[in-house]
């Protein structure tokens, strides 16, 4: 099939040599993209690509967009996209307001019902699976009002699509996806005049907010159905690898793997969206922070695996920036994330963001 590079994959294979400008190609025939290749292609500006229908790892391959032939297919197409918008943003709320229904029965008394969770959650995930792109805009999709149902179902999508990245199995990437869901159920335990407080917590209020992993474990742990991961996940999600997290300071060794998978998505989701005590940032200057400021905090591989992936889906998009402009994301050339390649929106110039000159992605579009 013909495609973008922008729509490209890891794993995806070539069915054609790339060719250049001499009879040697850029890309020999039946090449498996890496992340290299793909950035090789975005920096030749090849315009398409022919690659084959199925992945390297044997799963097929579902570009976010098809390249058409003629002007009215275009159109079809954009208007195909903006069918898919609605139905992702309809499909995301009606998700929301099915798992704050079952949050409230929990509320009144109700024990969690591990066959109800999954059929909230795993359609929407595996949809989120199927259509990555998505990704890019769910935190948009968050609010104030209602922020840990949002979150809850945001998390569960990342820390699954996380871990299906990470090339674990179905099984283990949909308990990511459900540790993910249920890891914060614990802060109904938690005194409402804490959750909704503006200002910054006491010493004592946040010492209580930290002990919501254990609440959330000891709801969990007598409900039949619930696995060990999930349970270990649950409860080592705020838990960090140089030990500075909560709620038992847990060193490296003792952590679960997809607790760690859940821990990155869990932090992702809290500050790219707006809450009550604080603002929302950039996906792209978050994960930056990320694998710097909070290096040494996350397990690498879960934060490089972010940020591969969130690089790879932004090609292409429309951002605005500090200054107010709008650009088209273009190529990642080195390890900064919040500093792209873009193409200036209105003159096609391309030039690199650099923060000092407050052209830094604000928002995406």
């Amino acid at each position: 099939m013909k495609v973008l590079p922008t729509q490209l994959e890891e794993g995806c294979i070539l069915s054609e040599a790339v060719m250049g400008q001499t009879d040697i190609p850029i890309i020999p025939n039946k090449t498996i993209l890496s992340s290299q290749h793909i950035s090789m292609l975005q920096t030749f500006l090849i315009s398409t690509v022919e690659v084959e229908s199925t992945l390297a790892n044997g799963e097929k391959f579902y570009p976010i967009e098809a390249v058409k032939d003629s002007l009215e297919e275009s159109k079809d197409q954009l208007n195909v996209e903006s069918k898919r918008d609605i139905e992702f943003i309809n499909y995301y709320h009606d998700t929301v307001k099915h798992y704050k229904r079952l949050y409230s029965e929990w509320q009144s008394g109700k024990r969690v019902e591990i066959v109800a969770v999954k059929k909230c959650l795993i359609p929407f995930i595996e949809y989120m699976i199927d259509h990555p792109k998505n990704f890019l805009n769910m935190h948009q999709l968050s609010q104030k009002d209602g922020y840990m149902y949002h979150h809850a179902i945001a998390v569960a999508c990342l820390a699954a699509f996380l871990a299906k990245k990470l090339h674990y199995p179905k099984a283990d990437w949909v308990q990511a996806g459900i540790s993910g869901a249920l890891a914060d159920i614990g802060m109904m335990r938690i005194p409402n005049r804490i959750l909704s407080k503006k200002g910054p917590l006491s010493s004592l209020e946040l010492k209580e907010v930290q002990k919501h992993p254990i609440y959330s474990y000891n709801m969990l742990s007598q409900i039949k159905g619930i696995s060990k991961p999930v349970l270990w996940s649950v409860l080592q999600h705020h838990e960090r690898i140089d030990q500075s997290g909560y709620p038992l300071g847990s060193n490296e060794a003792k952590l679960h793997p997809l607790s760690q998978v859940v821990a990155v998505a869990d932090v992702f989701h809290a500050m790219t969206s707006e809450r009550i005590y604080s603002s929302k940032q950039s996906p792209y200057k978050v994960i930056e922070h990320l694998g710097t400021e909070q290096f040494g905090k996350y397990d690498h591989r879960v934060v490089q695996t972010l940020k591969n992936s969130y690089e790879q889906l932004s090609i292409g998009m429309k951002v605005r920036l500090q200054n107010g402009e709008k650009a088209e994301i273009v190529f990642f050339p080195n390890q900064h994330t919040n500093n792209p390649m873009v193409r200036r929106l209105g003159t096609d110039e391309v030039f690199q963001l650099k923060s000092e000159h407050f052209y830094e992605i604000e928002e995406m579009m």
